[in-house]
């Protein structure tokens, strides 16, 4: 089997193809957005790629074509020789993947499915929307606490126009530079309802993601992208794989007989990581009685609030997974148990 390996680029990628026997068959540069043409041309291979924006689709062309896909983590690159003595070139990160490949039975991350890539997309859209908001908002907000002026210290709607009445009331007249914002923030409004529309239909036409609504804190949101997220529950074991993956699980730094736990690996999506946080905040805040919460306020009564947030999301991790896979609804005493 020829091993197959694309140092990809944003225009142009580097491609080194070698034999069994580790001997270089070919070296060329080609068009990204042409790979496809040219894997279709080439005998059954093993593909290797690093992580990168373009290495799933890259991926999918090389699947359409018969190949072996490998695509290895970027975090990985420099264990397997890419960037080595300080010298990095596509050539010569290229010819590190074809020749660890023929040494190496490299493993592959998951390839996300079409569906959790567009669910992923929709999701990211989102987020930057808020953030932009988020943003603009902020720096409204400072000009008028430049002039010790505090004003809507929660975000709504009726922000703008608060602000307007603050400028008015201080120059007779809102300043263009800041009317330029606050025209921006009503557009984001309009923007940010519609992606929680869209949003909102995907989940209710998902029998999965209806399930997901049913454990408190869990909106739909937050159910999209944990679906989008593990794609395939098949691909987990256990609840405590699923936690691990999301890096909701303490690290460890242990040797000879000291064992010494860390903090939270903060592997996996850290989109993923924050809504589930926000989620157990969100359910303490809100239903205080829930056996749930209960659970978790007995673990802040010991190490406080911050740890047990972070412990009901770790629990709100294995039971959304638990209701995935056995297809069933959340039941609270179940949950808290």
């Amino acid at each position: 089997m020829e091993h197959l390996a694309i140092d990809l680029g944003g225009k142009e990628s580097q491609i080194c193809v070698r034999d069994s026997m580790e001997r270089i068959l070919e070296e060329k540069r080609w068009p990204t957005r042409k790979l496809g043409e040219y894997l279709s041309t080439r005998p059954h291979s093993r593909v290797i790629l690093e992580t990168s924006a373009e290495a799933f689709a890259v991926a999918d062309l090389a699947r359409k074509a018969g190949h072996d896909v490998r695509v290895v983590p970027a975090t990985l690159a420099r264990t397997l020789g890419v960037g080595a003595r300080g010298i990095k070139t596509d050539r010569r990160d290229a010819q590190a993947l074809s020749e660890v490949s023929c040494k190496v039975e490299l493993r592959s991350v998951h390839i996300p499915s079409d569906q959790a890539r567009a669910w992923k997309a929709l999701c990211n859209s989102r987020d930057a929307l808020v953030s932009s908001r988020t943003k603009l908002t902020n720096t409204v907000k400072s000009q008028l606490r430049g002039r010790l002026v505090s004003s809507c210290p929660r975000r709504s709607k009726a922000m703008p126009v608060a602000i307007r009445a603050h400028w008015t009331a201080l120059e007779g007249v809102v300043p263009p530079h800041v009317e330029r914002l606050l025209v921006m923030i009503e557009a984001l409004d309009v923007q940010v309802r519609e992606a929680d529309k869209e949003i909102k239909l995907l989940v209710k036409g998902n029998e999965i993601c209806t399930r997901l609504t049913t454990v408190p804190g869990v909106g739909p949101i937050t159910a999209l992208r944990f679906v989008a997220t593990l794609d395939e529950v098949k691909r987990f074991g256990t609840a405590h794989d699923v936690q691990s993956y999301l890096g909701l699980t303490p690290g460890e730094n242990s040797s000879s007989s000291r064992v010494q736990r860390t903090r939270l690996t903060k592997a996996g999506s850290p989109q993923m990581r924050w809504l589930l946080v926000q989620a157990a905040w969100s359910t303490r805040r809100c239903a205080p009685n829930h056996p749930i919460v209960k659970w978790a306020t007995k673990i802040a009564e010991r190490r406080g609030n911050q740890i047990a947030s972070v412990a009901l999301a770790r629990k709100l991790a294995g039971i959304l997974f638990a209701l995935w896979r056995d297809n069933s609804t959340y039941s609270p005493l179940h949950g808290a148990a």
